[in-house]
Formats: C-alpha cells, sequence, structure tokens
C-alpha cells in the first residue's frame, strides 16, 4: 500500500502549479470547478460516440460510421483546449478515469447492441445537454469577467449544436 504524503508534499506539490492569472481565486474555483465537468462530459461524450462509430451497423453503416468518427474526432479534439484552460486561470485538471466518472454528467452506454436510430437520438440529447451544460459554464466565467473562457466555450457551444443538428437531420425519416 503506498504511504499519504505528508501536508508539506502535498503543498509542495500544489506550489510548482501555481499559473499567474489576474483572475481571482474564488473565480479561479469556480470556473476550474465547471470546466473540470464540461471536460468530463466531453470525455464521457467522446467515448460514447466511438463506441457508436464501431459498433453501428444497418442499411445506413458507412454514412452513420463516418458521421460518428468525424464527431468523435471533434469532440477528442476539443479535451485539449478545454484542460489548457483550466491550467490557463491557475486551476488543476483531470487526472483519471476514475475523476471523469466522479464528474461527468453524460450517461454511459454499456448496452451489447442499440440501433442506428437509438444511437441518433441518444448522441443527439448528449450533444443538447452538452450545449445547457456550456452555456451553464459560460453564464459562469462571464459573471467572472473570464472573457477567455467565455470566447472559448462559445465556440465549443456552437461545434455541440451542429453535432446535435446533424444528429437530428441523419435521423429523419422522409
Amino acid at each position: 500500500m503506498a504511504k499519504k504524503p505528508s501536508p508539506e508534499a502535498k503543498a509542495r506539490r500544489k506550489a510548482a502549479l501555481a499559473t499567474p492569472t489576474d483572475i481571482g481565486s474564488n473565480a479561479t474555483r469556480d470556473i476550474e470547478g465547471a470546466l473540470n465537468a464540461v471536460l468530463a462530459d466531453t470525455f464521457a461524450l467522446y467515448l460514447k460516440t466511438k463506441n457508436f462509430h464501431w459498433h453501428v451497423s444497418g442499411p445506413h453503416f458507412r454514412d452513420y460510421h463516418l458521421l460518428f468518427d468525424d464527431q468523435s474526432a471533434e469532440i477528442l479534439a476539443s479535451t485539449d483546449d478545454i484542460g489548457e484552460r483550466v491550467r490557463k486561470i491557475g486551476g488543476t485538471t483531470l487526472r483519471s478515469i476514475g475523476h471523469i466518472g466522479r464528474l461527468q454528467r453524460i450517461a454511459d452506454n454499456d448496452a451489447d447492441f442499440v440501433t442506428p436510430q437509438d444511437m441518433l437520438a441518444e448522441l443527439r440529447e448528449d450533444n443538447q445537454t452538452m450545449v445547457q451544460k456550456l452555456r451553464e459554464a459560460h453564464a459562469l466565467a462571464d459573471e467572472h469577467d473570464d472573457v477567455g473562457t467565455t470566447s472559448l466555450l462559445e465556440n465549443l457551444i456552437d461545434q455541440a449544436e451542429k453535432r446535435a443538428w446533424f444528429l437530428f437531420e441523419a435521423s429523419r425519416s422522409i
């Protein structure tokens, strides 16, 4: 069993990550929490989208397979921007799969089989949930005059809205 670090060791470890910022400590704490929850949701949505990419089947296989692959790549690409934003404002970010699991609000889907229509609907709902959570984080960052975070979140909102739109259109029967 690993020995727990002393309080002094913990303080030294945290001090090494003290990023200079003009954002106050309360703002950093609040925004760090909001962004880490968004980051956990982003990883959960990435893995679910990739899962559906790997397991989609049926007459529209190629279209859905490519759609899910494109969307999962976009989602994964956003994780670095979110994590780096947390660090830029002096916060610390996710460290493990367990940490993601404790913070994520996007539900996993471990089903053995999901129909393509259910995949489209579930991902659309998850992306709409992401838009809602991103807007909540945006309001918090705006409250603290954190323009860098609000700008990042505005781009992420636009991306999530576009994904939800594509998933909606792909699920429509004419």
